[in-house]
């Protein structure tokens, strides 16, 4: 879930200082995610699995797979066999039919037998060097309600049906690959970009029955937005989930960037601490410099209320904690097994590639997801590994692929 405007093309939502909001925020990003980010390195990255080479890894039998963590990853892994039969990998690493007899397999597998499983049905592959880079990201709960009352007057947007892509008029035909932006017609019927977070805040969609909510504190739900799905806890004790719904086209700025810039983070005198803290202790003690510093950020997140499990990710399956990782589906197969060995040691394992997010760009980058509640805010808001990273694949895949 990172802006999951920061989420390339996640629906859910959402994601190189610290943790994931340092990332999100200081990089210019965020996906349960819409704009990206450019990768860490500032050479162009290749486009695919592929182009950035693939090599035979290790044996599964000689990692050491703890039964704990295998039988997670089983469960998600087993959650996305019904998306990964029927999608088209952007990798070019596999078909649908390759994953075929491990879903099969995984339907009864026992939980507590999952490092067999895992041996018995995949193959480890490095994708260009396999130096990974692992953030960490959360699923927010901040104070809300369903209506508009005193003390919650911040709107909360489902997504307007006047948001289209299209092409603009001045984009030669010759021009047009791709998908075409995002943005609306105005009322002499030329394509125009969206409403910018400005613009909506100022007033653009009220009056339009967009809204699904409404929350208490402008600053937590900026924060929410680049999550890309939260919680709401009403008064009266009652929670109402969002699910990413869509974004509107316009650029992320990473605003812990534009403080960096103005030397208002670090550890000198009258700094702030480069962390998601320090940016809203800063917006919080300056609040007119604090709201003209979230509206660089042009950015704005359209969400949907989520009745079932969640929150999803752009597999449209629930992510969970400890187990579930946003990567770079034109690196990662989306629903794929992936082994971490990192830095830091809660992230040591296996965990499934079921998210996306606009900061989660190139080879071995990585966003884990930590859960809900204090622990994880703490947990993804300090997350920042780097390590090793193999993808398992379907046994025979790495044979057709030629790969050494």
């Amino acid at each position: 879930m990172r802006d999951p405007g920061c989420r390339s093309g996640a629906p859910s939502r959402l994601r190189a200082l610290a943790a994931l909001f340092v990332i999100l925020l200081l990089a210019g990003c965020g996906r349960l995610i819409p704009p990206g980010q450019p990768p860490i390195t500032a050479a162009p990255a290749p486009e695919t699995a592929l182009l950035a080479g693939v090599a035979r890894g290790p044996a599964l039998t000689g990692l050491g797979l703890a039964p704990n963590d295998a039988g997670a990853a089983l469960v998600s892994f087993r959650e996305s066999c019904p998306r990964l039969l029927r999608r088209s990998d952007a990798s070019g690493l596999t078909r649908p039919e390759d994953w075929q007899p491990a879903c099969d397999a995984a339907a009864n597998w026992p939980d507590d037998q999952a490092a067999n499983f895992f041996a018995s049905y995949f193959d480890t592959a490095r994708v260009g060097d396999g130096s990974s880079f692992v953030t960490g990201y959360y699923e927010p709960e901040i104070a809300g309600s369903r209506t508009r009352r005193p003390g919650f007057e911040v709107p909360v947007y489902g997504l307007p049906r006047d948001l289209v892509r299209a092409w603009p008029d001045d984009v030669p035909e010759a021009d047009r690959t791709g998908r075409p932006p995002l943005g609306r017609y105005d009322e002499q019927g030329k394509f125009v970009p969206y409403y910018t977070r400005a613009e909506i805040e100022n007033g653009a969609l009220a009056g339009r029955g967009l809204e699904i909510a409404w929350v208490a504190d402008p600053v937590e739900f900026f924060f929410l937005q680049v999550q890309g799905s939260g919680r709401l806890t009403t008064p009266e004790g009652d929670v109402i989930r969002l699910g990413y719904a869509g974004q509107n086209g316009r650029a992320y700025t990473g605003i812990g960037g534009v403080m960096r810039d103005r030397g208002l983070l670090g550890d000198g005198p009258g700094q702030y601490a480069g962390s998601m803290q320090g940016i809203m202790e800063y917006i919080r003690e300056n609040p007119e410099e604090g709201r003209a510093l979230m509206q660089l950020n042009e950015s704005w997140v359209f969400f949907r209320e989520l009745t079932g499990d969640g929150p999803l990710g752009a597999l449209e399956v629930p992510v969970r904690r400890e187990s579930s990782v946003a990567a770079d589906p034109k690196f990662v197969p989306l629903g794929a097994p992936v082994y971490l060995s990192t830095d830091r040691q809660e992230l040591q394992g296996l965990w499934i590639a079921q998210d996306t997010g606009g900061a989660i760009k190139g080879a071995n980058r990585f966003d884990s997801f930590w859960g809900a509640g204090e622990d994880a805010r703490r947990i993804a808001g300090g997350m920042s590994a780097r390590g090793s990273a193999l993808v398992l694949l379907p046994k025979g895949v790495l044979d057709r692929l030629g790969a050494r």
